[in-house]
């Protein structure tokens, strides 16, 4: 897998903020897959003489798009990871869901199962209406828990699943098709955990969802 497929958007002493392509997973699964992002990106790091490794600070599923923020080193991961734990990073994402939504603008609470602990966990995702086509609608949804898939599954519940979702949803039971589920993180901005400065970084939708529009 080339390593020009994703882009370093933004990278200091501290932290590096990635445009992931649709496709890469951020870290190995049990499978034991090589040429992840953190593989691709800690080999450049090693090419280009820094000594410090990059560790994901969070997660964007395979099939999703767009920002991810790591951190050069443990000691900048835990100060990362702290202004996660004290929900002051504030994402964006854009994504194209099926039929037409009712409201132009409202909030998912419904509560999303958590596989590893086996429970439920509430989850809080906030959606507006950016734009309505024949048979999809354009929204930007933030999440304001960080549950995995959450806004996948909250659309999929609500009956307007991901264009593309072959997960909580059957492709073949809509008329539009999608080779990913239909979701791109475009913005992430947070307080840089060494600075302290608000800081935001944003990336371009990808080729295969601006097709669509």
């Amino acid at each position: 897998m080339d390593q020009k497929r994703y882009r370093i958007v933004y990278e200091d002493e501290h932290i590096i903020v990635v445009d992931k392509p649709a496709g890469m997973l951020v870290i190995p699964t049990p499978n034991k897959e090589t040429n992840t992002l953190t593989d691709l990106l800690n080999r450049e790091l090693d090419a280009r003489g820094v000594e410090a490794n990059a560790y994901p600070c969070h997660r964007i599923d395979r099939e999703t798009s767009g920002i991810i923020v790591y951190a050069k080193g443990k000691k900048a991961q835990a100060l990362m990871m702290d202004v996660f734990k004290h929900r002051a990073v504030k994402k964006r994402y854009i994504a194209f869901v099926h039929g037409a939504l009712a409201q132009n603008r409202g909030t998912f609470s419904g509560a999303i199962f958590n596989r590893n602990k086996k429970r439920k966990e509430p989850a809080t995702t906030h959606y507006t209406v950016i734009e309505k086509r024949a048979h999809f609608t354009v929204v930007e949804a933030e999440p304001v828990t960080g549950r995995t898939n959450q806004i996948r599954i909250h659309f999929a519940n609500a009956g307007h699943p991901l264009v593309g979702e072959s997960v909580y949803a059957f492709r073949k039971d809509f008329r539009l098709r999608f080779k990913r589920a239909a979701l791109h993180a475009e913005e992430i901005s947070f307080l840089h955990p060494v600075t302290r400065e608000k800081v935001s970084f944003t990336a371009p939708i990808p080729d295969d969802m601006a097709r669509l529009l």
